[in-house]
Order: structure tokens, then C-alpha cells, then sequence
């Protein structure tokens, strides 16, 4: 199933009931679309949400509201059924917001352009919590609810565990040599897996944030978004356009899934997409295709994919994990590492006030001017 939008989409949600898919444009236009077996998205409204560019979205209260955070610093909040403003906070960070992720049904966190972290109470309309370890955007977030808390990554190259209840940065890892672009939590809360420009995974072991406990070299190009589907597996969007089923412990890419293009995957998320464009303060970008975002369905029954080709694409999740996507990829099998260990503590270490060397402060896409692997030619 696939939809086509006028412009490029940054990001995608879908409800958590009805079936519903929300997107979010470079031109600050909010798409809701209404999704069924065997016939094409119907789109049920176009509203202009922002002036400037619509980096995030995100269904909250149930999904009665749709939630989106832009380039201009505001957050809107849309009614769901009309798509018409029911409140906005203008000013709701100092600099542009990249990420909005759901925490519980009255709370968000956003992260915006500068790794700035605030946390939102949607029925007060207030900031409850803020956390500034950051010194580039903030990529992507997780929330663990176990533990009440908010997992972070950032273009500075660092990992930080976000305390709510005590309204304090718990842990910051050192930088590593990549800016980290996404990331998901594993293996019953164990392993926290991050992807990198480079290719690389990189897994922590819980409550030992200072540095990676493994390096994962399965993908050949960068790996800009990422779905746990389960405790051993996760689903990797890169940038050579494949979407593909990744094991943990032992690591391996188990088999490609699909295509969205030709283009690079930015973003995968379980309710959590992302902008891919969105660390463009000019919005330039190659000629290159890229996926941009990729979610389940509420019943887990389809994975939405975004990318610069301006298509949104339903796949059936069921039809993907039983191989009827024909995909060629030369990286299929390849354990390259493998960590045995199995630390299991929730070691609470303070951040690390350590300054090493970072990445100059770049776009999360910087992928953007490579050019797409040429062994999907043939398709």
C-alpha cells in the first residue's frame, strides 16, 4: 500500500486503536490517513501545521490529538478528527525540535536542534522535567518505563540515561568517534543497541554507559533508524535503502526485509519516527533518495516506511519476516562480533564530565552525499 505526498515527509506515527497513520512535512503540513487490506492510504485532511518545516509526530490523549514539533521551536497540538489547531506552544524550546516521543498518556518528551531534553505534562501544557547533557541535536529517544526513565542519543557522539523521578541526568557514555543516531533497548533491558554513520551498532550493557560493550559491523553504510520487534531481534533501516532483520547476541543480520527505494532508510520506530531531514538548518540535500521514518501499526500487523521519494508505504510485517520481499543484499550472514557478556545491574554512575574528542556538529543525515550502493542495480 502506498501514498503519494507533494513534498517530503520527516515523519510518520500511527494511532494506537484505529487504523491511522499521521505524517509530517518539510513544509510544515500535517497528512493523517486512514489505512485498509488491499486498497491505497485514503488521506483525510492536509492542515499547515507550522511555518517552517514539521519534524515530528506524534499521536497522544489516547489518540484524540496529534502532536507535531518543528524547525520554528513550537509544538501544536490537532484534533485528530479535523485536523484543526487546538493549542500551541510557541516557544517551546530555543532551538528547532527533531524528536517527540510518546512517555504515557498525558506526558511527551521533545528534543530539540542544541541536545536540549524537556519533558511535557499534555494536560497542564506545562514543561515538568528538562535535561541539558547534550551538546548537539538530540537524534532519537527511548523511554524505559521500569525504570522511569529516557534514553538519548545525540550528534555529539553520547548515550545519556535521563532520570524523571529525580529530575537528573543518571549517566552520559564518553564520546565515541560517531555521532549515535538511534536507538532501542534489548535483551529484557540489558542491552541498549545504537546506530552510527558509519555502519556500525554499538551495544551497552546496561548500568556500564561509560563505553560500548561490543561493535556490530554488519551494515555496510549508515544506520539511521531502528524497531525492536523482540528481545533478539530488531529491524534496521540504513542507508542504502534496505530494511532489514537484525539479531543481538549473537549478531547477525538475519535476512533484508525490503526496499523502500533506492533511496537511504533514515528512521525506524515503534511509535517514536523520526525526522530525517530535520538536522538540515537549510533543508539541502542530494539527489538521493533516503527513508525517512518507519513504524509498526498498533496491531503490529504493518511496518510504515517513509523516505525522500515522497511515498508512504504499508507493508504487511507478516509477508516481510516470511521472505516474499525479493532483496538482494551482499551483508546477509555476516557475524562480525559477538558479546557473551551478561551484565544485568542498574549501576547508577554519573555522567561522565570527561570533554574527549567529538564529531564537528553535523546532521544526523549526513549520509545524504553518498551514493547508494549499486548492488540493488539489478532490481
Amino acid at each position: 500500500m502506498e501514498a503519494l505526498h507533494e513534498e517530503m515527509p520527516f515523519d510518520l506515527d500511527f494511532h494506537p486503536s484505529s487504523p491511522l497513520v499521521a505524517t509530517s512535512l518539510i513544509t510544515g503540513e500535517l497528512n493523517l490517513f486512514r489505512y485498509a487490506a488491499e486498497s491505497p492510504p485514503e488521506r483525510l485532511f492536509v492542515a499547515k501545521a507550522h511555518k517552517e518545516s514539521c519534524r515530528a509526530v506524534r499521536f497522544v490523549e489516547s489518540g484524540k490529538v496529534i502532536l507535531t514539533g518543528s524547525a520554528d521551536c513550537s509544538i501544536l497540538a490537532s484534533d485528530v478528527e479535523t485536523g484543526k489547531p487546538i493549542a500551541r506552544l510557541e516557544d517551546a524550546h530555543e532551538n528547532g525540535i527533531n524528536r517527540l516521543v510518546s512517555l504515557t498518556e498525558t506526558t511527551v518528551a521533545s528534543g530539540d536542534d542544541e541536545g536540549c531534553i524537556k519533558v511535557w505534562d499534555t494536560r497542564e501544557r506545562s514543561c515538568c522535567n528538562s535535561f541539558h547533557c547534550h551538546e548537539d541535536y538530540i537524534s532519537d529517544m527511548t523511554y524505559v518505563s521500569d525504570s522511569n526513565q529516557i534514553l538519548a542519543t545525540s550528534g555529539d557522539g553520547t548515550l545519556s540515561v535521563n532520570n524523571l523521578r529525580r529530575n537528573k541526568v543518571k549517566s552520559q557514555s564518553e564520546f565515541s568517534e560517531d555521532e549515535l543516531l538511534s536507538v532501542v533497548v534489548m535483551k529484557n533491558g540489558k542491552k541498549v543497541v545504537c546506530g552510527t554513520p558509519s555502519g556500525a551498532l554499538l551495544l551497552y550493557s546496561w548500568g556500564f554507559f561509560k563505553d560500548c560493550s561490543d561493535r556490530f559491523l554488519g551494515h555496510a553504510q549508515s544506520v539511521d533508524t531502528m524497531l525492536k520487534l523482540d528481545e533478539e531481534t530488531l529491524i534496521s533501516g540504513a542507508s542504502d535503502g534496505v530494511i532489514r532483520l537484525v539479531g543481538i547476541l549473537p549478531n547477525r543480520i538475519i535476512q533484508p526485509l525490503a526496499e523502500h527505494s533506492e533511496y537511504p532508510i533514515e528512521a525506524l520506530g515503534m511509535f517514536q519516527p523520526f525526522a530525517a531531514l530535520s538536522r538540515f538548518k537549510n533543508h539541502m540535500f542530494s539527489l538521493v533518495t533516503y527513508l525517512c521514518n518507519a513504524a509498526f501499526s498498533n496491531d503490529r500487523k504493518y511496518l510504515g516506511s517513509i523516505s525522500h521519494d515522497k511515498m508512504l508505504k504499508l507493508w504487511d510485517l507478516q509477508e516481510l519476516l516470511n521472505g516474499q520481499q525479493a532483496v538482494h543484499d551482499d551483508k546477509l550472514g555476516e557475524p562480525n562480533s559477538d558479546d557473551s557478556d551478561d551484565d544485568g545491574m542498574d549501576v547508577d554512575m554519573d555522567p561522565s564530565s570527561s570533554k574527549g574528542s567529538r564529531s564537528t556538529k553535523t546532521s544526523k543525515g549526513q549520509s545524504l552525499g553518498r551514493t547508494t550502493s549499486d548492488f540493488l542495480a539489478d532490481l
